[in-house]
């Protein structure tokens, strides 16, 4: 049955990364760590399996999280790059906890690490509304989730610094729920607002023109039932753009705000292309906002705004275990 279910995930991970280009580094097999409640895995915890990647690790490490749902506060610290977080579906892999106050200190879960993937899983901070309660900071560079919940209240997911991939994710909120400093691809993904009035989805921060970040979201879909904006800036250059997203008519016609400080009017980069639906209206836009042109676009078109050719690796086909080594095929034939 383990093997069945690892197949599964292998499978679908070689189709959803299909194309990605890879590096120097063996990107073929990776140490496999299994997590089962149950005991019948390598650990019960999550962050036991974490603690057990050796530090300033150069090699692949493949945490296979089993069903079920993970009460603990993760951190993957930043000396155990490498790692990859898998679940195999996210409506049955749930790492929950109940936290709130600092940005920093209240996320279910911190990635400080380099090149860390998380995928199939949901991650959520159940305090809910009245203070900030982050479900997931992302502080280190080349990070990649795919198919994952990532649910709270207020400021859900600090994308905080980096460069960052988010695919077919669904990111749920309601006030300043994506925001922080790095460069991140929101690529098919659904954002969920909770928002009853004003709320805000995006808070980007970026304090000049020189800084290569900004927020994406391509290909998409916003939804929920009362009325939010795009985003609102923090810092004085904050970049946020949408292309091809559906948007409900949740979305406050003016679409963006200043967050009461007009002076960054001329200094913002808050874009719009090629969107639809109730939504996507733009005839009642603030003006500083901007209808881009495809020229203009097209920067934001591509995973070459995250310089993601160089980094965003393709699953893993052959996994390490101290007594053997599995294949796709070897699975294939259990």
């Amino acid at each position: 049955m383990i093997m069945v279910e690892l197949l599964v995930i292998v499978s679908t991970l070689i189709e959803i990364t299909r194309g990605a280009s890879t590096t120097n580094k063996d990107m073929s097999t990776a140490n496999l760590i299994r997590v089962d409640q149950s005991g019948k895995g390598d650990f019960t915890k999550i962050q036991e399996a974490i603690d057990s990647v050796p530090s300033n690790n150069s090699h692949l490490y493949f945490i296979w999280v089993k069903p079920g749902t993970y009460r603990e506060k993760i951190v993957v610290p930043s000396d155990k790059p490498f790692v990859t977080l898998s679940g195999t579906k996210s409506s049955n892999t749930i790492i929950t906890w109940n936290d709130n106050g600092d940005i920093f200190d209240s996320p279910t879960l911190s990635v400080l690490a380099s090149n860390f993937v998380g995928r199939f899983l949901t991650i959520q901070n159940t305090f809910g509304a009245g203070r900030k309660a982050v479900s997931v900071r992302v502080s280190g560079d080349k990070a990649a989730f795919y198919n994952c919940r990532i649910l709270s209240y207020q400021d859900t997911l600090l994308d905080d610094s980096g460069r960052h991939y988010f695919s077919n994710c669904y990111i749920e909120g309601a006030v300043d729920f994506i925001f922080g400093s790095a460069a991140s691809l929101f690529e098919k993904c659904h954002v969920h607002s909770l928002s009853e009035r004003d709320g805000a989805i995006t808070a980007h921060r970026r304090d000049s023109s020189a800084e290569k970040t900004g927020f994406t979201f391509l290909g998409g879909k916003i939804s929920g039932d009362g009325g939010c904006f795009l985003g609102r800036p923090w810092g004085s250059f904050s970049r946020v753009v949408f292309a091809y997203t559906y948007m409900s008519n949740l979305i406050i016609p003016q679409g963006w705000n200043d967050w009461g400080d007009q002076s960054t009017h001329s200094t913002v980069y808050y874009g719009e292309y090629k969107c639809y639906g109730p939504g996507a209206n733009r005839s009642k836009r603030v003006g500083w906002s901007r209808s881009l042109t495809s020229d203009e676009a097209a920067s934001y078109l591509t995973k070459d705004m995250i310089g993601g050719r160089d980094w965003l690796r393709p699953s893993p086909t052959r996994f390490k275990t101290p007594s053997a080594i599995i294949s796709a095929k070897d699975l294939n034939n259990e």
